[in-house]
Formats: C-alpha cells, structure tokens, sequence
C-alpha cells in the first residue's frame, strides 16, 4: 500500500449527498478484479457516454480538478454496496483523500485498508471548503501534523486513531499490521505446530 504523505492539490467539489458505490464504480464493472488501473471507470456513467467523454461536464473532467487529489462531497458518501473497487477507482485516479460529513461505513472501512483517507467534518465546514475549492484555493492535507489546510491557513483538524494514522502514514495494509501485533505469537505458533506435527512439514525425496 503505498504511504500517505502530505498532499498539496486543488480539491474537487461533488455538492451532493449520498453518492453511492454504485455511482462511485458502477456494477456491470465488478468483474474486474484487479485493484490496479480502474481509474478510468472512476464515476464512469457521469463521466461518459458511451466510449465518449461527455465534454468535459463532470468536475473531475475539468482543470484543474482532474489533477485533484483531494475529493470534498455531502453526507453519505460511499454508501450502498460494499464494492471495494469504489475505493480502488477513487485511488486509480489519484484521490488521495475524501472530505465529507460522513461516509458508509463498509467504504470508510474499505478505504483505510486501501491507503484512502477519509475525513469527516461538520456540514457547514465542509460546505465552506467546497466553495472555495470551486473558487480555486489550494488544499494540504498534512496527515503527520494531523491538520486539513487551504491556501496557506489551517481550517480542521483530522480525528483519526493513531494506530490508523499510522498505517496510513507507513502503508501497512492489514497483513503488516498483524504481522506487526501478532508476528511474535504466530512464529512462536509456527514452531509449536512443526514440533508437534513434523511429518507435515516434511520434503519430498
């Protein structure tokens, strides 16, 4: 997973609320399976038409906001389906972070396992940032100092645990987390069981 490090980027504004998973990466994909390259069928129906763009329209189709990294949007977004390849979409694109009131929980559970980081501020603020991020302000989004900022001037703080800060901060994913917490209990494990049970470890002739 890669590491999350401080993002300097424009931010895009989705002013709607419960965008759903569908929306996010639409159903007739999820035979793709792979986590890598799904970018391009990030929020694919409001996107195109077919095989064509739909001139530029949608924001994230728009300079300077198809190079942002940060994605700001209402209450309720990731709801729906538990699809993990919303999140896969959303990072193939190159957001690194989602701002919002609130988020379904299976996505925000989804994204942290997947290097996404989501931020959850009031209403009014994430309004005000979205209006701004409109009118062209620049976002950093400093995980390590824990602070949300825009042109320059702090304006959140990110509420996060620190042991989701951290894994973020490292890109573990949920395997080097438990070989992190664990590691020691399941090597011990390990030699316990080929001690017991040898004749199952053993190579062929």
């Amino acid at each position: 997973m890669t590491p999350f490090t401080t993002i300097d980027s424009p931010a895009a504004w989705l002013d709607e609320e419960n965008i759903d998973t569908d929306a996010i990466y639409p159903a007739r994909f999820l035979l793709l399976m792979d986590r890598d390259g799904l970018g391009p069928y990030l929020f694919r129906d409001r996107r195109f038409t077919g095989q064509e763009l739909r001139n530029d329209r949608f924001i994230l189709d728009r300079e300077p906001f198809n190079t942002a990294q940060v994605l700001i949007a209402g209450a309720g977004f990731g709801c729906g389906s538990s699809r993990e390849q919303a999140v896969w979409a959303l990072t193939g694109f190159g957001i690194r972070c989602v701002i919002a009131p609130d988020f379904g929980e299976i996505f925000a559970g989804n994204a942290l396992k997947n290097g996404l980081l989501t931020i959850r501020l009031a209403p009014d603020v994430v309004r005000q940032l979205g209006e701004s991020a409109l009118k062209g302000s620049l976002f950093r989004v400093d995980l390590d100092a824990r602070s949300v900022m825009m042109d320059g001037a702090h304006v959140a703080a990110i509420d996060i645990p620190d042991h989701h800060r951290q894994a973020l901060l490292n890109g573990w994913d949920e395997a080097d987390i438990m070989l992190r917490e664990d590691g020691a209990a399941i090597a011990d494990f390990e030699l316990r069981h080929r001690a017991a049970q040898p004749w199952l470890f053993a190579k062929g002739e």
